[in-house]
């Protein structure tokens, strides 16, 4: 979800692809495309008005009242090629992009009908401007609710929401936290996390002696900040319970290394976790799921990807291996991190380089899906990357 300059559009840019596809780039209006230019549009704005839900095509037809599936599938597979939605198989399945939003924001409606919240006019909110992270380089707002996350995070923070994300390492869950708020402290959970790394310890100081240094929980209670747990569930159960009565409604813990220290929470203080569930010895227990109200699934935004300059064939073949993911096919899908990572790797060392430093970061029992699924989309015999002869 970030990156430091969005690239120049290139030949298999979103924006080439879709203008190859559908001439301008613009969704078929009725006055344009007769009946099917009808059924297009109603299946674009339906799309519209649910941008966070990966659709059947049977959901679809029933939704708008069309007569067949078949002309449906045939709409969404248009809206597919034209890069206005991300086309998921096994079932076909289909999730309007950011480019098929905007699109579909030109449109008349088909019906009335009830609009996301945005302008005075009634229309769609302006899609907000990247925001900059602590290490500078630029996180990519994505559709959540009626909003935009990084908004929506900071209003869910003001009435003390306290919101759970999960999903593959790489989708952007920490760059979305961050984005969202700048007085952010995080604590990086490992098997090996003790409560001292969340309530301090005693460190020695020049001259003799020690003194107790305050750990990041205790800073965000008392200066009002977020604390982002990341990799919660790889933290012992026993030391993640040290954060709970700081998240209900005492607000308050005690340090007992520390002389029983009681600490309470002021105005702003707020806790945020994050959660990869397929990681090994993740384990999500019913006390930590219950803390928090919003439980948010983060995926990788395929759009975005090309946006970012990934070829639309390496798109296609990380999407086939999140689908086989899904179906616990393979073991091992590249997410946008490894995708922009791809990106610097081509532009440094070439195409073919970087197509076989994609595979040769898959772990080795997933490596052979990868370079297969790889050397479908691409056409070109796909082998990790090696160093070649003198």
């Amino acid at each position: 979800m970030t990156t430091p300059h969005p690239p120049a559009p290139q030949a298999d840019s979103p924006q080439n692809d879709q203008a190859s596809a559908s001439g301008a780039g613009a969704l078929p209006t009725e006055a344009g495309a007769g009946r099917s230019g009808y059924l297009y549009r109603k299946v674009a704005l339906h799309l519209a008005d649910h941008p966070d839900q990966i659709l059947k095509v049977g959901e679809i037809t029933r939704a708008i009242g069309a007569p067949s599936s078949g002309a449906v599938f045939e709409a969404l597979k248009k809206m597919a090629a034209a890069g206005h939605t991300t086309h998921h198989r096994d079932p076909h399945r289909f999730q309007i992009t950011q480019a098929g939003i905007d699109a579909a924001g030109a449109l008349p409606p088909a019906a009335p009908r009830t609009r996301s919240s945005g302008s005075a006019g009634g229309g769609r909110q302006a899609r907000p401007a990247p925001v900059p992270r602590p290490n500078g380089t630029l996180y990519h707002p994505r559709r959540l609710g009626k909003g935009w996350d990084v908004e929506e995070l900071r209003r869910l923070r003001t009435q003390q929401v306290p919101v759970l994300l999960y999903g593959p390492p790489g989708t952007g869950k920490t760059a979305m936290v961050e984005a969202a708020f700048p007085d952010l402290l995080t604590v990086a959970g490992t098997g090996d996390t003790v409560v001292d790394d969340f309530l301090g310890s005693y460190n020695p100081i020049p001259g003799g002696g020690y003194e107790f240094i305050h750990g990041p929980l205790v800073t965000a209670m008392r200066e009002g900040r977020v604390l982002l747990v990341d990799d919660a569930t790889l933290i012992p159960p026993r030391v993640l319970a040290v954060l709970y009565p700081a998240m209900d409604g005492r607000g308050v813990i005690t340090i007992p290394a520390n002389g029983n220290e009681a600490v309470e929470a002021v105005d702003g203080f707020y806790i945020v976790a994050g959660h990869n569930p397929g990681v090994h010895g993740a384990v999500l227990t019913e006390a930590l799921a219950s803390r928090f109200t919003v439980h948010l699934h983060v995926t990788t935004d395929w759009d975005l990807a090309r946006q970012l300059g990934v070829p639309k064939q390496v798109v296609a073949a990380a999407i086939d291996l999140n689908a086989d993911l899904a179906a616990s096919k393979t073991v091992w899908a590249p997410q946008l991190r490894e995708l922009l990572g791809f990106v610097k790797v081509r532009d440094h060392l070439g195409m073919t380089a970087a197509l076989a430093n994609l595979a040769g970061i898959a772990p080795e029992d997933a490596r052979d899906d990868v370079t297969a699924a790889l050397s479908r989309h691409t056409g070109t015999p796909i082998t990790a990357l090696a160093l070649g002869k003198r």
